[in-house]
């Protein structure tokens, strides 16, 4: 954890996300007349190409599956 006051926290914003970035630090607080005020802390994102397959083996097909498309077709209007 790194504290700065809020002047050198304006003066070095680049610098604190790329520490966050480079995960040299976890958080940075940022304090006014020597209080904490604020958190800033690097926000862990999803990498979205392990989402693809994610339910694989999760639930079966029916052989069945297309047999009432004609049906709820005609329901919505698609077809006559």
């Amino acid at each position: 954890m790194c504290q700065m006051n809020v002047l050198e926290a304006k003066t070095n914003f680049s610098k604190i996300i790329a520490m966050l970035e480079r995960k040299e630090e976890k958080e940075v607080i940022v304090a006014r007349a020597g209080k904490p005020v604020v958190k800033i802390v690097w926000i862990e994102q999803e990498d979205i190409s392990k989402r693809i397959g994610i339910a694989k083996g999760k639930f079966t097909i029916p052989d069945d599956i297309d047999e009432c498309n004609d049906e709820i077709a005609r329901m919505f209007g698609i077809i006559e």
